[in-house]
């Protein structure tokens, strides 16, 4: 698996929609958060769009038109979807080390330990997208066993960050220990050494997906977040995992990244998983999570250092953490050959 800062062919979303994730009340702001990803990847590299319907495609497609998207870009594909987590249930990119060509793995998707039964047929989803890039010539891997793409973090040098409160849980697979978990991701994802860090943060339904909190920014290089907020049960977490990494002596650099402020959701009293560490990396940009903080600004230029040449973007995501998700998890790069 190559790193996501390895030149992208294309981006693969999931068209916003369903109710239960995103109600009436925070729908709009998620469509425009999506439109804003959507317009500034199609300057710069292919943008795969799920939609459910024809309607769909051409009322998603007036949007993004009205909003200056390249066309030539964008590329519409009628795959109905649950949701928009697709960096979960679609496959997992991989290129050829000596012909540089792209494979692709396609993991079992369970609704991350079968929490959400209206959410467990995007498991169809992913094998369709599979079907669709297998068409044109990726071969397709099967591994067999439950596994999500944020629950892993690549340097494309062969290092893999993960947690055990994800990968080791008994709600994804049972019937695997750590040593035959590490097997599969040293197999399908070409990986020589994990580092198993320990739980994720608050408010994260997946159990504990590390890309929301600790992220490669080169080979053998972390960023990872912290919290100077003592009363938040997020500052332990944060500080044990940042000690775990301190602790690899294969690693040379490891910046450290804010928190926002929690962000609860009112009406439901609930946390929400927001965090600067859930970026994605494109061709020539970082698109930035923001939610109306004052370490926003601090989180751009700690991401504009980390990734020079590369324009920081921040997007507006505090109501599409309404979802438990952010802008990582609704993206799912696609590595361009050679």
């Amino acid at each position: 698996m190559p790193p996501e800062w390895h030149a992208h062919e294309g981006t693969w979303l999931s068209w916003p929609k369903n109710p239960l994730t995103f109600p009436a009340r925070v729908r709009p702001a998620v469509e425009k958060t999506f439109e804003q990803m959507a317009v500034a990847l199609s300057e710069h590299e292919k943008v795969n769009l799920l939609v459910d319907d024809e309607k769909t495609k051409e009322d998603a497609g007036r949007r993004l038109d009205r909003a200056g998207a390249r066309d030539s870009n964008l590329h519409p594909h009628i795959i109905p979807s649950a949701d928009v987590w697709i960096r979960d249930y679609g496959p997992t990119f991989l290129l050829h080390k000596k012909t540089r060509g792209r494979a692709a793995v396609k993991w079992e998707f369970n609704a991350w330990g079968n929490k959400y039964d209206d959410l467990l047929a995007d498991n169809q989803t992913g094998e369709e997208i599979a079907r669709r890039v297998q068409d044109r010539g990726v071969r397709v891997f099967h591994p067999g066993i439950v596994m999500e793409g944020g629950s892993f973090d690549v340097d494309g040098a062969g290092k893999l960050l993960t947690t055990k409160q994800c990968l080791l849980n008994k709600n994804r697979n049972p019937g695997l220990n750590q040593s035959q978990i590490s097997q599969y991701l040293r197999d399908f994802l070409g990986i020589r050494e994990i580092i198993w860090l320990s739980c994720g943060i608050e408010g994260d339904d997946t159990d504990g997906h590390v890309d929301d909190f600790a992220r490669f920014f080169g080979e053998g290089k972390v960023l990872c977040n912290f919290s100077e907020n003592k009363s938040d049960p997020n500052s332990r977490v944060l500080a044990e995992n940042e000690a775990l990494l301190r602790s690899q002596a294969s690693f040379g650099e490891i910046v450290r990244l804010p928190m926002p402020k929690p962000i609860t959701d009112a009406e439901e009293n609930r946390r929400l998983p927001a965090s600067y560490a859930n970026f994605y990396l494109a061709n020539k940009l970082v698109l930035l999570p923001v939610f109306g903080d004052q370490k926003d600004e601090e989180a751009a230029e700690i991401l504009a250092s980390c990734f020079s040449g590369r324009e920081v973007l921040p997007i507006p995501a505090r109501e599409l953490v309404f979802g438990y998700g952010g802008i990582h998890c609704a993206t799912a790069q696609e590595p361009k050959e050679g």
